[in-house]
């Protein structure tokens, strides 16, 4: 029994909820979970129900839930002073504060941070940026992007075509003109399983090569790419190949950008996905897990190279005319460096390399041998478990069956373990707080394993 109706009642008719289907949930098909509070890894909803959220909300409370210090920081700035912009020179304490921590952790070759307040916004951010950056070289007809198809990259207009997922370009007239898409280095699912790994990444350059080369090099601006691909099923990339993918980019002059919202700020176990695969990027796109979501606030670390042209652009054309109301809004910047001195504190960058590794081991262990289990990957506090009808032919299950929802369903009903359906297959999704011990991960583990056997068999 709901502990109060009326509540559920004024979602259904008040709440716009995203990536959800609407009459469904209009109708009563859909169960309004309101959660109250939380700590750790686990989160309790209004009618008690306490749950392990293998997935740190949406890959992003990465400290933990409950966090006191993160909380008191952000009281203490809101008593302080709310808000101020940061437009022409303005800034605070914790804004400038953070924008140098942030550059201290990241590749050597970064030089200033924008701030916005989610990773779509930044995305966007780094589009102008890419544009603004050829206008002032003189080369206005060098301006796609080129994404992976199963990117993610946010749900705007231009970040929403960056995205290469179906579900969110259909019936959004997306993707926009600009943007480009090549193949997804996504091992498992290759069209030619008898390709070696080296094989597949030589096959992914040269598509990207083919693409270059049909459009002109002259007209391609920049590459986007998550280090690990993330929504599109929790993918770790072929050795070799992000080596590869830049050879092709220097060779025509083309910008790279890391989409490190995931990634960034420790959940490979290294502070950054560029560091962690020899990424040289040009811009890095942060968010999720520089507040650990205890605030919105997103980034743009922008390189000296791609710095210098812009510093040029305002000489020749005055002020930059790019800028949010809540860029750097400072209560999202004391969550941000509140968050990151308590991640260096309790050394949870370690944690998440080392019991992500054992929650990826211990997860392969207990279901490679199931016949419907078709691959177990991961990196650092990342895991995915993809489902296949037949291992021995690598054949899929059909996408109306939902053996993936279905999965993660019974994860939460029978064992209270939160974990995520991934989109365009029958992918199981984790990426737990950074703080799971072992004894947790086991938890998450023995609860997949009972989940897949009493949907599959």
């Amino acid at each position: 029994m709901l502990k109060n109706d009326q509540l559920d009642q004024w979602d259904r008719e008040n709440f716009f909820h995203p990536s959800t289907h609407l009459s469904q949930h209009a109708r009563g098909e859909i169960l309004n979970r309101v959660i109250k509070t939380a700590s750790g890894v686990f989160i309790e909803d209004r009618d008690g129900n306490r749950l392990l959220d293998a997935f740190a909300g949406l890959y992003c409370v990465n400290a933990g839930y409950g966090r006191q210090e993160i909380a008191e920081a952000i009281a203490e700035q809101a008593r302080e002073l709310a808000y101020y912009h940061s437009y022409v020179g303005h800034g605070t304490e914790a804004s400038i504060t953070l924008a140098k921590m942030i550059l201290d952790r990241a590749p050597a070759n970064m030089s200033k941070v924008y701030f916005g307040l989610g990773g779509s916004d930044a995305n966007e951010t780094n589009v102008k940026l890419i544009w603004y950056y050829n206008n002032i070289l003189g080369r206005p007809e060098k301006k796609k992007i080129i994404s992976r198809w199963r990117g993610y990259h946010g749900s705007g207009l231009v970040t929403g075509s960056l995205t290469g997922l179906e579900l969110f370009h259909k019936k959004f007239d997306l993707p926009v003109e600009q943007v480009l898409h090549t193949e997804a280095p996504y091992y498992f699912r290759r069209a030619n399983l008898d390709q070696s790994e080296e094989q597949f990444v030589a096959h992914c350059a040269a598509e990207l090569e083919a693409l270059i080369e049909r459009e002109g090099a002259d007209t391609i601006a920049a590459f986007i790419g998550e280090p690990v691909l993330g929504t599109g099923g929790i993918v770790p990339p072929p050795a070799g190949y992000w080596a590869a993918i830049q050879a092709v980019l220097k060779k025509h002059d083309i910008l790279l950008v890391a989409d490190e919202v995931v990634t960034g700020f420790g959940r490979l176990g290294s502070m950054f996905g560029s560091d962690h695969y020899g990424i040289e990027a040009d811009i890095i796109t942060i968010a999720k897990g520089l507040t650990s979501a205890y605030a919105p606030l997103s980034g743009s670390i922008v390189s000296d190279k791609v710095w210098k042209v812009l510093e040029q652009g305002t000489d020749e054309n005055g002020p930059i005319g790019h800028g949010w109301t809540y860029s750097a809004h400072p209560i999202g910047a004391a969550a941000g460096v509140a968050n990151l001195k308590l991640i260096d504190k309790l050394n949870l960058v370690s944690n998440a390399g080392e019991v992500g590794a054992y929650l990826n081991v211990t997860m392969a262990e207990a279901l490679m041998g199931h016949a419907h289990v078709g691959e177990v990957r991961g990196e650092g506090m990342l895991c995915a478990v993809e489902f296949v009808k037949d291992k021995d032919s690598r054949t899929f299950f059909d996408a109306a069956e939902k053996i993936g929802p279905q999965i993660s369903a019974k994860l939460l009903e029978q064992d209270k373990v939160i974990a995520r359906a991934m989109p365009q297959g029958d992918i199981l999704g984790f990426a737990p707080p950074f703080c799971l011990s072992r004894a947790e991960a086991d938890q998450v583990v023995e609860a997949t394993l009972r989940a897949v056997k009493t949907v599959l068999g």
